[in-house]
């Protein structure tokens, strides 16, 4: 039932944004794409949807970048950093932002002020994840359609509209709302204090990316996630429905059809069976298959499959684990990240905190796969893992939280700020030559925009950083 209510408030959405699309469609000085008169429920659950969906997409790009995963082709342009046209991918982040816009704005019009938060709050994960992609992107002439060919906007100076916006956020969920949130919110049911835990999280994300320029504080990081999730309950994440799979759980599918995709980084494989590290992960059956021998064997990125068959050989996705289950979620932010957060914020002022959130971030990642209590009890327990505190290494923090965020896209941001400095990963065969025996810093900009606003398209290789990565 609480599927088919999901379709339902769908298809309503959907026939209330054309509605008030098409009410004066002869206009022709209304945008067609911008409706004036789309209510506020239809423009959170198209919102919530699409912003969970724009996660999904940027993972799918990075995750090779990171060698989660790897393509079967040898020289695959994913795997070997050549530069790609993700007008698509931009395409879809720039639409929910307009409609993001257009959200809040009304909302401030009805005294709405939660769903104004809410719009707040997914306007900076948004506009967070187009900046740590590109860099300099349209923002300030972007969404009132006063020009075709918008102005970029710095990327630094963006940052603190992102953390602006998640600061208005936490206040206005504070405030009186006319209009409650229901089931028209997909993440969390309209439950205000998810939200706010969300925000602060949120918060605590942005700000440890800026942890190698001047103005870093980790003080004001532990500060947020002391705010944000307290326990998994509190994930931020999407379960999807019958009539729209997981869109991992599809890459799965169509993987076991032969639309070949969701093949295993032998980096990743190894990390977790015992090769790069001294204990095998309990973790590593809950998120990849076998071959139809069992064994767990990946894919080195570049290189491709070799003489290997389309199916049974190699290590891929497959449907019906945690990241690949047809009803499954796809994760937004978990708490697990969180602790993870906390752990790197605090390792060099107080070094017993960071500790004990670098173990409970492994906990909790396990206890979300549903890892059996006295295998996670175990692998806790192994000295390489529970190494105590003083020898715990930041090395220790990003390569447990670089499993936790399997498939996830801030794990790129991660692997950018470590200088991918991961054990054992080692460029792609094959890496593009552009990039200069170096792992990729940007994506570049789509075609799209090169053609329609190329005067105002920053020009930039694959090389360049964004401006936390200096």
């Amino acid at each position: 039932m609480k599927n088919i209510s999901k379709i339902k408030i769908l298809m309503m959405s959907a026939v209330m944004l054309l509605i008030g699309a098409c009410d004066s469609w002869i206009d022709v000085n209304e945008n067609p794409n911008n409706p004036q008169d789309a209510p506020i429920q239809g423009l959170l659950t198209n919102i919530t949807f699409e912003s969970t969906l724009n996660v999904y997409r940027a993972g799918s790009i990075s995750s090779n970048y990171v060698q989660h995963l790897a393509s079967p082709n040898p020289g695959s342009s994913s795997d070997i950093m050549e530069p790609l046209d993700y007008s698509g991918t931009w395409g879809s982040f720039y639409s929910v932002m307009s409609d993001i816009t257009d959200l809040v704005r009304k909302s401030e019009d009805l005294g709405a002020t939660h769903y104004a938060a809410a719009g707040q709050t997914l306007m900076a994960l948004n506009l967070g994840m187009v900046v740590d992609m590109w860099g300099e992107v349209p923002y300030s002439e972007g969404f009132d359609f006063s020009t075709v060919t918008p102005a970029y906007d710095d990327d630094q100076a963006l940052y603190t509209e992102v953390l602006s916006l998640l600061d208005q956020a936490i206040v206005n969920f504070g405030l009186t709302s006319t209009v409650t949130i229901g089931t028209d919110d997909f993440i969390y049911g309209g439950n205000i204090e998810k939200w706010v835990k969300f925000a602060n999280s949120l918060k605590a994300r942005y700000l440890l990316h800026t942890s190698g320029t001047p103005g870093y504080n980790p003080a004001n990081v532990l500060a947020a996630a002391a705010a944000g999730m307290t326990n998994n309950l509190d994930d931020a994440k999407m379960n999807f429905f019958d009539q729209r799979f997981n869109p991992w759980a599809q890459v799965a599918i169509n993987n076991e059809n032969l639309l070949l995709g969701g093949w295993i980084s032998t980096q990743f494989i190894e990390a977790l069976d015992g090769t790069s590290y001294p204990t095998v992960d309990p973790r590593l059956q809950l998120m990849v298959g076998t071959t139809d021998a069992g064994e767990y064997i990946g894919v080195e990125n570049g290189a491709g499959r070799g003489n290997a068959p389309e199916q049974g050989a190699r290590s891929t996705l497959i449907p019906g684990q945690y990241y690949t289950s047809t009803l499954g979620p796809v994760l937004i932010m978990t708490y697990s990240e969180l602790k993870f957060i906390e752990a790197e914020a605090a390792f060099s002022t107080d070094k017993p905190r960071a500790y004990a959130a670098y173990l409970e971030g492994i906990r909790a990642h396990m206890q979300m796969l549903s890892v059996p209590n006295d295998q996670v009890v175990a692998y806790l327990a192994d000295p390489s893992v529970s190494m105590g505190v003083g020898a715990l290494t930041i090395n220790d923090v990003f390569k447990e939280k670089w499993i936790a965020t399997f498939l996830h896209p801030e794990t790129w941001n991660d692997a950018r700020r470590f200088n991918y400095a991961y054990k054992d990963m080692t460029l792609p065969q094959n890496l593009n030559p552009d990039l200069n025996n170096q792992f990729i810093r940007r994506l570049p900009y789509p075609d799209s925009e090169v053609s329609r606003n190329g005067n105002n398209v920053p020009t930039v290789t694959l090389l360049d950083r964004i401006w936390w990565n200096q």
